[in-house]
């Protein structure tokens, strides 16, 4: 099984909660704040979306966690050139044959939440991101987390419906050991030869406004 997960947008120079307004606005939809990442040194609001998928604005902390979590140093990256974003996430049943395949072991995520409940998961493929950032990294949610998936945190108001990537399909199918680079049933992938960094260059989403491209 191999989905489209969520999308990650890290915010600009002014801030967490101007970037999600400005995102929420554009929508027509509501914000969750979600929570600190204490193991990346980041944190984030969500906006969940239809499918099982949700929309994450994540900036990174005044943490030592930042420094040496490469999602921290992601985020930081991204941010210090203005924010926009950063990167796509894959989830799979299994993360061993991504594991074999890069030579490391998944690192472990969590967020716990107000009422003591925690999210957890293991990701890998962040460096990949930060080296190359048209491919995706790869997570795995722990079982018993079903309940607490970003996109339950309300009834979705809209959904994602195309990614614009800067970079090449052959690239990142050969990332993900799949036959091709779009094995996302309900998501289209539109690839434009990058003429600069590759990675996302735009997400569609179906909204209550209408289609809202970001």
């Amino acid at each position: 099984m191999m989905r489209l997960d969520h999308v990650s947008f890290a915010v600009g120079p002014d801030g967490m909660d101007a970037t999600v307004d400005r995102i929420t606005e554009a929508l027509g939809v509501d914000r969750v704040k979600g929570g600190i990442h204490p193991r990346f040194g980041t944190a984030n609001a969500i906006i969940p979306l239809a499918g099982k998928q949700y929309l994450e604005v994540v900036e990174v902390l005044d943490h030592p966690s930042a420094d040496k979590a490469p999602f921290g140093q992601a985020v930081r990256n991204r941010s210090q050139i203005g924010g926009g974003w950063m990167g796509w996430c894959v989830t799979v049943d299994d993360l061993a044959p991504f594991e074999e395949r890069l030579g490391r072991r998944s690192v472990p995520g969590n967020r716990k939440f107000p009422d003591g409940q925690e999210l957890t998961w293991q990701q890998i493929g962040i460096k990949g991101l930060i080296a190359d950032p048209q491919v995706p990294y790869l997570l795995r949610w722990d079982l018993g987390t079903e309940h607490l998936h970003p996109s339950r945190a309300y009834e979705p108001q809209a959904r994602l419906t195309k990614l614009s990537i800067a970079g090449s399909p052959q690239r990142v199918a050969d990332w993900l050991g799949s036959p091709e680079a779009d094995p996302f049933d309900d998501v289209d992938v539109d690839w434009i030869a990058p003429s600069g960094t590759p990675g996302i260059m735009s997400v569609t989403f179906s909204t209550p406004k209408g289609e809202v491209t970001i």
